[in-house]
């Protein structure tokens, strides 16, 4: 199968540079992951306007519990203002809500916003917004793997059933479309652990723009840019 001039379903973002966008204008840190979470805003609306089906923002990585512990706070509180505020937002717009990650060590208090926000938004069919917090990919398949050793245990599978369709259901993505691009901001050429599966066959775009300076118009041309390109999986 070949496509071309084809809007995608699935854009995953790792959105990085906040702390550097905030050092290069000697603010403290907090001021760059506050305007990161505009852009969030805006790209929402954007992928809204365009038709795509699902967004998923890497939010917080199972390794960024390692960062100082006032910086954790910071963005556990802007997480909450999220889930109270904008969550609303999203469910006036049809928009649908996703959380992709492990619970621990995340606080229970926002263990339990993150629970009422999906069920609250699940009957919505437009746009579904996916937050990969306390999310790791190796660590997701890990786990994915060990819970299809439990089925087989339990006499429910057959170790040779295991194929890749079967494998993806154990996933944390389960329901949703597959990865068709993904976007990193600040000029870092990574995928730092994030959607390892889901990205097989994704298109990679990367630009030197931080993250709060990534506005609607910069998305808009992300797409632009992978309608340009002829997409093969492994065809010729």
């Amino acid at each position: 199968m070949i496509e071309r001039n084809v809007t995608p379903k699935h854009v995953a973002i790792i959105m990085d540079g906040n702390g550097r966008w905030a050092k290069e204008r000697n603010l403290p840190r907090s001021y760059g992951h506050r305007e990161g979470v505009k852009r969030v805003k805006d790209v929402v609306k954007a992928a809204a306007d365009l038709g795509i089906k699902v967004v998923t923002f890497f939010a917080f990585s199972t390794e960024n519990w390692v960062r100082p512990q006032k910086e954790i706070s910071m963005l556990m509180r802007y997480l909450n203002s999220f889930l109270l505020q904008e969550v609303n937002r999203l469910h006036k717009n049809n928009m649908r809500f996703k959380v992709i990650g492990g619970d621990d060590p995340l606080p229970l208090s926002i263990q339990h916003k993150i629970k009422k926000a999906e069920a609250k938004t699940a009957g919505n069919t437009g746009l579904t917004v996916v937050l990969a917090l306390n999310y790791g990919s190796r660590q997701e398949i890990v786990e994915a793997a060990k819970n299809f050793a439990k089925d087989v245990a339990s006499g429910s599978l057959k170790a040779e059933d295991l194929d890749v369709e079967k494998f993806s259901k154990y996933l944390y993505t389960s329901s949703l479309e597959g990865v068709d691009l993904l976007i990193r901001t600040s000029g870092e050429m990574r995928i730092s652990n994030f959607l390892l599966w889901q990205i097989s066959y994704a298109e990679l775009y990367f630009t030197n723009k931080l993250w709060p300076d990534f506005k609607a118009k910069d998305f808009c041309e992300a797409i632009d840019d992978y309608k340009r390109r002829e997409r093969r999986f492994g065809g010729i």
